[in-house]
C-alpha cells in the first residue's frame, strides 16, 4: 500500500481521488455484441505492454467465458482494457482494411453502414491509428465524403475487468477483488452524495477512470484522457460525440490510456504525451536496434521479407526486467521472462546480436535459485522457468514468483554461457557469471546422483506435470500411447547435460581449474556410454523419448531425439539412424517434422505436443542434420519451414502449426491459439540461417571458421552485414553456383582471422 492510499470498507482514497465498489454504483451499459467463436485478431506490442483487438481495432466479446477471451490490453499479466468499441449511431462500422504490420501500431480504415434513411452507406470515412508506447494512444480521423452536411453520433465504449492473464487462459479463481468506480467531487450537475449520475455534461477535460482493488489490496487503474475534442456526454463508460460535419469536412478525435498500480505507472516504459510523440519514440528505438544487429539480405524478395519480419519481431519481443532487457516468450500467453524459451532464443540469435544472450544470462543469474521451496520448486543453483507479476502471483494462487519447474533451463543456461563467450570473448561477463555456472552445475550433479540422469517430478500443487519443452499434460507417452509415470528423464535433457559438461570443462581449463575440467569431461564420457545403452530401443532402431520413474523406456517416436544430434551424445551409427527416421513420412509432413509420429495411438495433428510441428524444434533438428554432414536433408527442412512461413500473415512463423501433411497446394493448417509473434519461432529464422552459412566462432583465439556453406536452391546470393565476432565487425558475401557455395569477406573492421573451409 502506498503512503497516499487509504482504504475503508466503503471508500478507497488514492492520490486525492475517491473510489467505491462498482456494485454500489449501477451504470447503464452500451450494447455489446459477443462473438460466438474466436475471430481473426490484430496484435501489437511495446516492451511489457501488448494489445490484441479484432480486425476493426475493437475489443468486444472478450469475457473469460465466451468469445475472444484473449482480446484486451495487457500489462503486468493484467487486462487493463477489456472493452474498446467504436460505433456509429450504435452500429458497428464496416471494415475496409486493417494491418498490424509495424508491430507496435494498428492502422484501420472503415466506413459507416446505412443508418435508416438519414445516412447513406459509405458516406463517412474513418481512419483509426493506435500506437503503443508505455500507454495506448488512438487518433480517429472522421471524414464526410458526401456532398451535403451530415449529423451523426460516434461513440467509444470502454471497460476494464482487470482479470489476471491466468484467468484468461482458463484458470479458475474462487475469489476476486472488487471493481471500483471513481467518484467525482460534488459540482453543478452532479447529484448531492457525490456519485456521478449515469450521464453528465463535461465541465472540463475529461479523464475516465476504471479501477479495481485486488485481493492483495493493490489498486489498479486505467485512466482514459481525451484529446482534440472532448466527448459531448457519457453513457456509462461510453464516450459520445454528436458530430455535425459539412460536406468533405474532416474532424479528429483522440485519447490516451495510461495504466497504474497503486498510483505508479504499471509499464516500464515512460509514456509519451501524444500519439505522434509515441510513434516517433518507437521508430527511433527501432532504428537504434537495427543499427546494432547483423543485417541479412538475399537476391529473393520473399526471403528478405521473412528475414526483415524476424528482425522486427526480435525488436518487438524484447522486454525490460529491471536494468536488463531480454526476449519475452510470445504474445499473448507468454509475454514474460522464461528460462528455457529466453535461453534458446538467445542462442538462436547470437549471430544477430550477442547482447541478447548477455542480458539473458545476467537476468536469469539474478533469479537463480537460492533456497529449497517446494511451492515454487526452487532449489539452489536452479534456473527459473517463468515469472509472473499479476494478482494471482502476488496472492500466491500460482507459484510464479518466480516458478522454477523446468528441468532443462539450467543445462541450457550453461550451454549459452559457453556459446556467448565463443562469440564475444567477453572475459568480464565470463568471470562475473562463473560462480553462477558452478552453482548451476552443482544443481545438476545433486539431481543426477540417484539415477545418473537429470529427471523431473512435479512437487508444487500448482506446478507443471511435465517440465521439459513439451510441457503439456498428455505428451509423454510410450509406443502404446500410454502416459509415463514417476520421475521422467527426457532424452534431450541428457544431451544438454552432456554438452554443458563438455563446454564448461573447456572454460575450466582456460581458468586453470584442471581438476574440474577433468572431472566434467569424465562425467560426460560416462553419461554418453550409459545414454546409448539405456535410451536406445533396439527393435525400433531409435532413441526413446524418455525413461520413466522405474527406468523403463518411454519408447514413442518423437522429435525430441533430434535435439541430441548436434550435441554429440549419440554414437555415429545411432545419430544417423535417428536422422533417417526423423525424415520418414510419419514424422516429416512436408513443412516440418512432427512432434509425435502419425503412427502413434496418441497422435493428433492438432495436439499441442502430440503431432503438431514447431519451427524451433525443427531448426534445432536442422542444425543436427548439418552437424552430421547431411546438408541436403537440412536444406530440405529449411525449405519446408520457409515455405510454411511464406503462407503466414506478415510472413511471421507461428509458435506451432498443425501436423497435417502437405498435399498438393494446400496451405499449412494453423494451430488455433498459437502465439504470434513468438520468440523461439522467430529465432528459428536466424538459427536456420546459421545452419546455411555454418559459422563457427572462436573469439578467444580471434578466429571465425566458415565450414562448407551451402545456400538452398531457392537463393543464389546472400549478404551478411555488421556481423560481430569478438571485437571485429565484418561483412560476408555468399554466392551459389550449382551445388557449390562460395564465400568472401567483403569488409572487415578488426583483426579477426576468417578461415573458409570447403
Amino acid at each position: 500500500m502506498t503512503p497516499d492510499m487509504l482504504i475503508t470498507p466503503e471508500r478507497i482514497f488514492l492520490d486525492g481521488k475517491t473510489f467505491i465498489p462498482a456494485e454500489q454504483l449501477p451504470i447503464p451499459e452500451w450494447p455489446c455484441v459477443v462473438s460466438e467463436k474466436p475471430q481473426p485478431t490484430l496484435t501489437v506490442k511495446d516492451d511489457d505492454l501488448f494489445l490484441v483487438t479484432d480486425t476493426m481495432g475493437n475489443i468486444s466479446g472478450c469475457s473469460i467465458n465466451e468469445g475472444n477471451a484473449s482480446l484486451g490490453m495487457f500489462c503486468c499479466d493484467t487486462r487493463f482494457l477489456s472493452r474498446l468499441e467504436l460505433q456509429i449511431d450504435g452500429r458497428s462500422p464496416v471494415l475496409l482494411s486493417s494491418t498490424a504490420e509495424k508491430g507496435f501500431a494498428l492502422s484501420i480504415l472503415c466506413t459507416n453502414p446505412k443508418v435508416e434513411e438519414r445516412l447513406k452507406a459509405d458516406t463517412i470515412g474513418i481512419r483509426r491509428e493506435i500506437v503503443l508506447n508505455g500507454a495506448l494512444f488512438e487518433e480517429i480521423e472522421v471524414a464526410n465524403y458526401s456532398t451535403t452536411s451530415i449529423t451523426f453520433e460516434l461513440s467509444l465504449s470502454f471497460d476494464a475487468d482487470f482479470v489476471d492473464l491466468f484467468e484468461v487462459r482458463g484458470y479458475n479463481r474462487e475469489n476476486r477483488g472488487k471493481l471500483l468506480r471513481l467518484i467525482e467531487p460534488t459540482q453543478p450537475g452532479v447529484i448531492g452524495d457525490g456519485i456521478a449520475p449515469p450521464s453528465i455534461q463535461p465541465h472540463r477535460e475529461e479523464v475516465l477512470t476504471l479501477a479495481y482493488q485486488g485481493l492483495d489490496g493493490a489498486v489498479m487503474e486505467s485512466r482514459i484522457q481525451f484529446q482534440y475534442r472532448q466527448p459531448d456526454h457519457f453513457k456509462g463508460y461510453t464516450a459520445v460525440w454528436q458530430l455535425e460535419m459539412a460536406a468533405h469536412e474532416t474532424q479528429k478525435l483522440g485519447y490516451r490510456v495510461n495504466m497504474f498500480i497503486n498510483n505508479q505507472s504499471s509499464s516500464t516504459v515512460n509514456a509519451a504525451i501524444t500519439l505522434a510523440q509515441a510513434k516517433a519514440a518507437e521508430l527511433m528505438e527501432e532504428q537504434n536496434w537495427v543499427q546494432q544487429i547483423t543485417r541479412i539480405s538475399s537476391d529473393k524478395s520473399l526471403f528478405n521479407r521473412v528475414v526483415e519480419r524476424a528482425e522486427e519481431d526480435m525488436y518487438l519481443l524484447r522486454q525490460s526486467f529491471g536494468k536488463y532487457k531480454t526476449v519475452s516468450a510470445g504474445v499473448p500467453w507468454f509475454s514474460t521472462l522464461f528460462g528455457r524459451d529466453s535461453i534458446i532464443t538467445a542462442s538462436q540469435t547470437l549471430m544477430l546480436n550477442p547482447q541478447i544472450a548477455r542480458e539473458t544470462l545476467m537476468l536469469l543469474a539474478t533469479y537463480q535459485g537460492k533456497i529449497e521451496d517446494e511451492w515454487r520448486e526452487e532449489e539452489p543453483g536452479k534456473i527459473l522457468h517463468e515469472i509472473r507479476l499479476g494478482e494471482m502471483a502476488r496472492c500466491q494462487e500460482i507459484p510464479h514468483t518466480p516458478y522454477y519447474g523446468t528441468i532443462d533451463a539450467t543445462p541450457l543456461w550453461l550451454m549459452l554461457y559457453a556459446e556467448y563467450y565463443a562469440w564475444t570473448h567477453d572475459q568480464e561477463t565470463l568471470d562475473q557469471l562463473w560462480p553462477h555456472a558452478l552453482a548451476a552445475m552443482d544443481w545438476i550433479d545433486r539431481n543426477i546422483q540417484e539415477t545418473g540422469y537429470l529427471s523431473y517430478h512435479c512437487k508444487s500443487k500448482r506446478g507443471l506435470t511435465n517440465q521439459g519443452w513439451k510441457d503439456s499434460g498428455d505428451c509423454i507417452v510410450n509406443r502404446k500411447g500410454e502416459l509415463a509415470n514417476g520421475s521422467i528423464a527426457l532424452c534431450e535433457v541428457q544431451a544438454y547435460v552432456y554438452a554443458a559438461k563438455n563446454s564448461l570443462a573447456e572454460i575450466a581449463k582456460m581458468k586453470k581449474h584442471l581438476d574440474l575440467a577433468e572431472r566434467w569431461q569424465e562425467e560426460a564420457r560416462s553419461l554418453k556410454v550409459r545414454f546409448n545403452q539405456d535410451f536406445w530401443s533396439e527393435d525400433q532402431d531409435y532413441c526413446a523419448l524418455a525413461l520413466d520413474g522405474e527406468g523403463n523406456k518411454v519408447d514413442s517416436i518423437t522429435s525430441n531425439p533430434g535435439h541430441c544430434l548436434q550435441l554429440g551424445i549419440f554414437t555415429p551409427e545411432k545419430a544417423y539412424s535417428v536422422a533417417e527416421r526423423l525424415r520418414a513420412p510419419d514424422m516429416f509432413n512436408g513443412w516440418g517434422i512432427r512432434t509425435l509420429s502419425s503412427l502413434s495411438p496418441a497422435y493428433n495433428p492438432m495436439g499441442y505436443h502430440t503431432g503438431s510441428v514447431w519451427p524451433h524444434d525443427n531448426a534445432m533438428i536442422a542444425m543436427g542434420l548439418r552437424s552430421l554432414g547431411l546438408i541436403d536433408q537440412a536444406l530440405e527442412l529449411f525449405q519446408g519451414l520457409f515455405n510454411m512461413t511464406s503462407y503466414q500473415s506478415y510472413q511471421r512463423p507461428p509458435e506451432l502449426f498443425c501436423g497435417y501433411e502437405l498435399n498438393g497446394d494446400n496451405a499449412p493448417v494453423q494451430y488455433p491459439v498459437a502465439c504470434t509473434p513468438q520468440a523461439w519461432a522467430t529465432g528459428s529464422i536466424f538459427q536456420l540461417l546459421q545452419m546455411i552459412v555454418n559459422l563457427v566462432p572462436d573469439a578467444q583465439n580471434n578466429c571465425l571458421r566458415i565450414i562448407d556453406p551451402a545456400l538452398p536452391e531457392s537463393i543464389n546470393r546472400l549478404s551478411v552485414h555488421n556481423l560481430r565476432v569478438g571485437g571485429t565487425i565484418l561483412d560476408l558475401e555468399f554466392e551459389r553456383s550449382g551445388s557449390t557455395t562460395a564465400c568472401r569477406v567483403a569488409n572487415k573492421r578488426g583483426n579477426l582471422r576468417v578461415v573458409i573451409e570447403a
